[in-house]
């Protein structure tokens, strides 16, 4: 038991750059060579700073550790900002990956966040705090919790937008 409470720590565990990772799935892969099956293992990974700033990646090794090591290394390359209104986001959208979607939509402050899964992860850890989703399509994990990233990637602040349009905010 104490065991299972270790793992469960580590794999949450605030990093030492003040970074905080989230292990979304881990999946043994098989390739199948003439000497047999070769096991390895992927892990999706989503790191963020829970104030606004969020990646994601996946790694593959022959060990476990390894493998979200390597997607960790990559969800930090890969982190971008977030466009935030307080603690929701500026407005709807949908986010799109394969055959997954999901619908991020901004909520009044004590909502909390709605959202399952990969989804929840995601949210968490970029320092959103009041938002409703819906996944839609795809319930892979790996799907949904991509789909929830893009989504937050084509978020647009109202200054974002009037500065791309040439005019002020009050427009």
């Amino acid at each position: 038991m104490a065991e299972r409470d270790n793992r469960r720590n580590d794999r949450n565990r605030e990093e030492s750059d003040g970074l905080n990772k989230k292990t979304i799935a881990i999946n043994r892969v098989t390739k199948v060579v003439k000497g047999g099956r070769n096991m390895r293992f992927s892990a999706l990974v989503v790191v963020g700073d829970e104030n606004g700033k969020v990646g994601i990646g996946m790694g593959k090794a022959a060990e476990v550790p390894e493998a979200i090591e390597k997607a960790t290394q990559l969800a930090k390359r890969s982190m971008f900002e977030i466009a935030l209104k307080g603690t929701t986001i500026p407005h709807q959208t949908i986010g799109k990956f394969g055959r997954g979607q999901v619908i991020l939509l901004p909520a009044e402050p004590g909502t909390g966040v709605i959202a399952g899964g990969p989804v929840r992860a995601v949210l968490e850890v970029s320092g959103i705090k009041d938002i409703r989703t819906k996944s839609i399509g795809s319930n892979n994990p790996i799907n949904c919790a991509k789909a929830a990233v893009e989504g937050l990637r084509s978020l647009r602040s109202a200054e974002q937008i009037a500065r791309l349009r040439g005019v002020d905010v009050e427009d």
